[in-house]
């Protein structure tokens, strides 16, 4: 699950069911004359960390991208620079979720000083920022007592302070202040651009909220350059030591990520619990009604993973490893992540219109598919675990 926001998945049966089926038989031997993976898995491995390094620089120019656009915007607000900005808010989405599949191995994106709780911590608490509905004076913004000054440091301490859903920072902080709340069946929020002319415009504190806006841009900039750096070519310390490690160790972390965002987080923290509770807070970027976007470049990284791919650029992948194997399992795993992606995107937009009605809606049945295709999809990649003689145990 994503772990700064330390959210509780609602269904203990299926967090149990997962932490079981993420459990490897481990030791295995190799099929007779395959080749060890102290010889075949380091290229592997090598590539794993390019692909890494690679993903995270593309979000860093996306993000760089976005910062000149908010920067454009908040110098001279307009309904084209707030559509402008929106619209590269989205494009800076897209490299990060692809990104996700690199995460829940304690690698330097969310270690214990990793700033994944201020890139992208969910769900957020709109009211801790600026104002909603039947509050004009909520939030950081319209508190200039307390908060004096607005910069990235100020927003940094108090992203999650006294309380989970207190997110102050990131990806989600700079959506709902582009978009403002979601309160419309059939679209994203339509937060006016006028919040950002000061003196003139609408709501209160115009000049603060864009001051916050800029902040949380280049607080994001700034910590995805800090991961990106842990896994530089040259340099990257992090990156040193994981190609470093016993083949079995790198992979074993490698799959762990793939197991853990297919399975509990995205299959349960990030469809299943919406599924559930029906509840728009429950899905991921509810103020953009971007949550299919999010949640099928989830699955896209996975398969990246996989395959060894990045855009255009093919590398060594563990489909090798598995395919010289066992050929049925990688044949059918590639199968199941393409299908697993084929049914979420059969969802469509909006996400938290999908959810709703009862079991036998069209929405509802199709996001139950997706569900279902990625826990198919982790109980293979498990499979793949033990195939290679590797233990995975995953965190509830």
């Amino acid at each position: 699950m994503t772990k700064p926001a330390k959210r509780i998945l609602k269904s203990a049966a299926f967090v149990t069911a997962v932490a079981g089926l993420l459990t490897g038989c481990g030791s295995e031997e190799p099929a007779s004359g395959t080749k060890p993976l102290s010889e075949t898995a380091p290229p592997i491995i090598e590539a794993y960390a390019s692909l890494v390094h690679d993903s995270y620089a593309e979000a860093m120019d996306e993000s760089a991208s976005l910062n000149a656009s908010l920067a454009q915007f908040v110098a001279e607000p307009s309904q084209a620079k707030l559509d402008a900005a929106r619209e590269q808010w989205l494009l800076a989405r897209d490299p990060y979720g692809l990104t996700e599949a690199f995460r829940f191995y304690g690698g330097p994106i969310d270690d214990d000083d990793g700033p994944e709780g201020r890139i992208n911590a969910w769900p957020m608490d709109e009211a801790y920022v600026d104002y909603v509905d039947g509050n004009a004076n909520a939030g950081i913004i319209n508190d200039a007592a307390t908060y004096p000054t607005i910069d990235e440091s100020t927003i940094a301490e108090l992203n999650e302070k006294d309380g989970e859903k207190n997110i102050a920072t990131g990806y989600h902080a700079i959506e709902f202040l582009l978009w403002g709340q979601d309160l419309s069946a059939d679209g994203p929020g339509q937060r006016p651009y006028t919040d950002y002319v000061v003196d003139m415009g609408t709501a209160a504190n115009q000049e603060r909220r864009g001051q916050y806006l800029l902040a949380a841009g280049k607080l994001l900039l700034s910590d995805l350059g800090s991961v990106s750096a842990e896994w530089a070519p040259e340099g990257g310390a992090y990156r040193a030591s994981f190609v470093a490690l016993p083949p079995e160790e790198a992979l074993r972390r490698i799959l762990l990520g793939l197991g853990s965002l297919s399975g509990a987080e995205l299959a349960g923290e990030r469809m299943q619990v919406a599924w559930d509770t029906k509840e728009q807070e429950d899905e991921h970027s509810c103020f953009s009604d971007n949550t299919h976007k999010d949640l099928l470049n989830n699955a896209r990284g996975i398969q990246n993973v996989y395959l060894g791919r990045f855009g255009q650029v093919d590398r060594p992948g563990l489909d090798e490893l598995v395919r010289e194997r066992d050929p049925a399992l990688d044949a059918r795993l590639q199968e199941e992540m393409e299908a697993s992606i084929a049914a979420i995107e059969a969802i469509g937009n909006p996400f938290d219109q999908a959810i709703l009605g009862d079991d036998t809606a069209p929405g509802r049945q199709k996001v139950k598919a997706a569900i279902d295709a990625l826990r198919k999809q982790t109980t293979s990649i498990i499979e793949v675990a033990t195939l290679l003689g590797i233990e995975l145990n995953i965190e509830e």
